[in-house]
């Protein structure tokens, strides 16, 4: 197959664009050359910005086109519009952030769930994406994709994609902290969360890309309920005999000491919105949607944090040491008192 990406070179499009490469699919890239412009010499390059420069891809067709990086609807109108009659199929990378606030806390949300709606300004009118408005946008942008390509359009709903490559460093965070040994803050050990291995997620959308599937669909795992005292095991089990020892802290606990979800912690959302990692995914699982195992995921996020971070060492999320040791001072004390 011809494929067209749009971004393609920083981790998720990255992923994708390796599965394609992989598959032996002829593979041109469209993106603004910033990141990573010397990976994949096998693939053609069209050097552009989507919002000024998309008549570059004019007189061009390919069966389908993977847009890796669509945030703001005015971007997608401009892709789709350019786009509608030079390609079979149009695949758009959104979120299972569309999903509306008064379903958070629902276990097994499916695509046909309530989304997210805008509470400021029309969507066309904003410029910056924050965490109240990206799922929000991401809605629109789903909605003017499947507008423009009825029934040529599939939108993969990832949760939280994790692996070699992250830089949100909101999985890598468990692998390093672990491997790092001494007391570990932890959630409750029998706290559910989901994520998907970014290469995972780049074979499936591929086959489902060549398969011709349309439609939306959550794309996250694994396939069996994982809670963080297996998620955390597995990570000691990585790091061997220098593992952290951790300590499990209760829901109430962390509340009062204002340790956040998600940012201090995480993976880890507390009962009034673990809707979040506890979606549906049947509907991608019986597309093919299939994953390695965890401790393969594990091993190689540290391995690729130890030999290609070691210049930008610094997490971005999670208690900090000095954070940590106040949380666990405070914990020890509640227990003797």
């Amino acid at each position: 197959m011809k494929l067209l990406f749009i971004g393609g070179t920083e981790f998720v499009g990255r992923a994708m664009v390796a599965a394609a490469l992989g598959a032996g699919h002829e593979v041109t890239l469209f993106h603004r050359g910033r990141t990573n412009p010397d990976l994949f010499p096998a693939a053609e390059r069209i050097q552009g910005d989507r919002e000024t420069d998309l008549d570059r891809l004019d007189g061009r067709t390919w069966d389908a086109v993977i847009d890796t990086c669509g945030y703001l609807p005015h971007q997608v109108e401009l892709s789709t519009a350019k786009l509608a009659g030079a390609v079979g199929l149009y695949t758009f990378i959104s979120t299972i952030s569309v999903y509306a606030e008064s379903v958070y806390s629902t276990p097994g949300i499916k695509e046909d769930g309530p989304l997210a709606e805008l509470k400021t300004e029309p969507p066309q009118t904003i410029q910056e994406i924050s965490g109240e408005t990206y799922g929000p946008l991401k809605v629109r942008c789903e909605q003017i994709v499947e507008a423009a390509m009825p029934g040529r359009a599939l939108i993969i709903r990832p949760g939280l994609i994790v692996g070699p490559h992250d830089m949100t460093d909101r999985f890598t965070y468990w692998p390093v902290r672990i491997a790092r040994g001494g007391e570990a803050a932890a959630p409750p050990l029998d706290s559910l969360t989901q994520f998907i291995d970014v290469r995972d997620l780049g074979n499936w959308t591929v086959r489902m890309v060549e398969q011709g599937a349309t439609g939306p669909f959550n794309a996250t795992g694994p396939d069996y309920p994982l809670n963080f005292g297996v998620l955390l095991e597995t990570c000691r089990e990585v790091a061997g005999s220098d593992a952290a020892h951790l300590v499990a802290m209760d829901e109430a606990f962390l509340r009062e000491q204002e340790v956040r979800p998600w940012q201090d912690l995480p993976l880890y959302m507390p009962q009034d919105q673990s809707g979040l990692v506890r979606l549906d995914v049947s509907r991608a699982i019986s597309a093919g949607l299939t994953f390695r195992p965890l401790v393969e995921t594990v091993r190689d996020t540290l391995r690729w944090f130890k030999n290609e971070r070691s210049a930008d060492p610094q997490l971005r999320v999670g208690l900090s040491s000095e954070r940590e040791a106040a949380v666990l001072a405070a914990w020890k004390a509640r227990q003797t008192d």
